[in-house]
């Protein structure tokens, strides 16, 4: 199997539609694969930034085909993300008005991302099963009921989903690969890709082995390999896993499944930016740990392919930002039993917005806002010598009978706290108890060193994580 010496650069066209599909296949290189090659499939290269650009093109041309989508219509989706963001592109390009609802758990970047492309995003319950009325499918089918001229896409059991698929992905690895693919790993979210997939390689004679891909704390890892659900739990990896088989998933297709922690899955996609280079989604880490486990079992050289699904770039505030991975209780944190356990953002770390005496009120209430904290420390020369927070700044607002322009001219330490709440790190939980009943934030010390600061949503945090 030959590997392509440099990329094949296409003419312009006027559609970004025309861009999707066709992208290109990187091999991993710096991570141990054991005795075989590791192919990873960019579909985060597809103009929406995800492999679901494929099957809103094919669902949104199946529709119009069967008249079940007109003109001036309405296309509604439950979605994590990224098939809502596929659909956007393609439903905004033929002139169509676009409603998503979203699982209040995924990330920012993409509610962010869809709301600036136009589409209407509703955010329901992520803590409730399939059936319940605010689970996301359910929701969205029942407003597609009431809005005049609304389409249903139902990725879940929509035909045109793994039909895409079959006519567009399958035949690219086949192409890219010559053929030769002896494992193919994928997750199911919907279950078009692992289902459309695996009957284009057995409809060319393929021996490959399909692999599910699944997030600890999701159902199907267990239906593939013992036959029943597995247990169901939570987990972060948004886009792929499900307490239940979508109708679009053919289970029988599939040979093994791998359960993956998200400590596994985030490792995983946050080493492959360090060594390889690629900013890849959370449930890429998913794909790309399990390929590597089959990978590594292996006794004899074979040819393994999986997908970057999306761009890392919708999880900047979430997988590669180390404060939310402890809040999550995400990664190898040793337990002291003492009020260090809660601080997540260190000051010594440079995790801690803060500012000095000198600065404006102005420049502090931006920094507040940026990082979305109710108060920041003072710091001068290294030390703590104040702290400011909303209430100090709602004061000096309401008091000189000075302009609005001139308030926030004033330097921090006109308006910040000197008389300061403090406790040492290595006192236990309950040394919180008195300073939250007064209102206060914890300063936590180490000696006169500052170390950082705890709320209640740190200690609520803290005490759900470590139940």
């Amino acid at each position: 199997m030959s590997v392509a010496s440099s990329p094949v650069l296409s003419g312009p066209t006027g559609s970004l539609l025309d861009l999707i599909g066709k992208t290109p296949m990187v091999e991993v290189t710096k991570i141990g694969t054991g005795k075989c090659r590791l192919f990873l499939k960019l579909e985060s290269q597809n103009p929406g930034g995800s492999i679901k650009d494929r099957i809103a093109l094919s669902m949104i041309a199946a529709a119009e085909a069967e008249g079940f989508l007109k003109p001036g219509g309405t296309i509604v989706e439950a979605t994590a993300g990224n098939t809502g963001l596929a659909l956007t592109l393609v439903g905004q390009a033929k002139g169509y008005k676009v409603l998503l609802v979203i699982p209040d758990k995924m990330s920012k970047e993409k509610i962010q991302h869809l709301r600036a492309m136009g589409a209407d995003v509703r955010l329901t319950r992520s803590d409730v099963p399939h059936g319940h009325p605010e689970y996301y499918t359910d929701m969205a089918e029942r407003l597609a009921q009431q809005i005049p001229g609304g389409f249903y896409v139902n990725q879940f059991a929509n035909d045109a989903n793994s039909e895409a698929h079959f006519k567009t992905t399958g035949p690219e690895i086949w192409e890219q690969l010559d053929g030769k693919v002896d494992a193919f790993v994928a997750g199911i979210g919907s279950g078009g890709t692992i289902t459309g997939i695996a009957r284009f390689l057995k409809s060319k004679g393929s021996k490959a082995e399909i692999i599910l891909a699944d997030p600890v704390g999701s159902t199907l890892a267990g239906i593939v390999n013992d036959g029943v659900p597995g247990p169901e739990g939570s987990y972060t990896v948004e886009g792929i896993g499900q307490n239940f088989v979508p109708d679009t998933a053919d289970m029988s297709l599939i040979d093994k499944a791998y359960s993956i922690p998200d400590s596994e899955a985030i490792g995983t996609v946050r080493e492959l930016l360090l060594k390889e280079g690629v900013l890849a989604g959370s449930s890429s880490g998913t794909l790309i740990a399990s390929a590597l486990r089959w990978c590594r079992e292996q006794t004899e050289p074979k040819t393994c392919v999986t997908f970057v699904c999306d761009t890392g770039a919708k999880y900047l505030s979430k997988v590669y930002n180390d404060a939310w991975l402890a809040d999550q209780g995400i990664g190898e944190r040793e337990l002291h039993g003492d009020l260090s356990d809660l601080i997540t953002r260190k000051y010594e770390d440079g995790a801690v917005v803060f500012a000095g005496p000198e600065d404006t009120l102005d420049t502090a209430f931006k920094r507040m806002r940026g990082a979305d904290v109710s108060q920041l420390p003072i710091i001068q020369d290294g030390r703590l010598i104040g702290i400011l927070d909303e209430s100090d700044l709602v004061h000096v607002m309401n008091t000189d009978e000075i302009t609005r322009k001139e308030r926030f001219a004033k330097p921090v330490s006109s308006a910040m706290t000197r008389d300061l709440d403090t406790v040492q790190a290595s006192e236990s939980l309950d040394a919180l108890i008195p300073l939250f009943d007064r209102d206060r934030v914890a300063i936590v010390l180490d000696g006169e060193r500052f170390v950082g600061l705890i709320t209640r949503t740190d200690l609520i945090n803290h005490l759900s994580l470590n139940r």
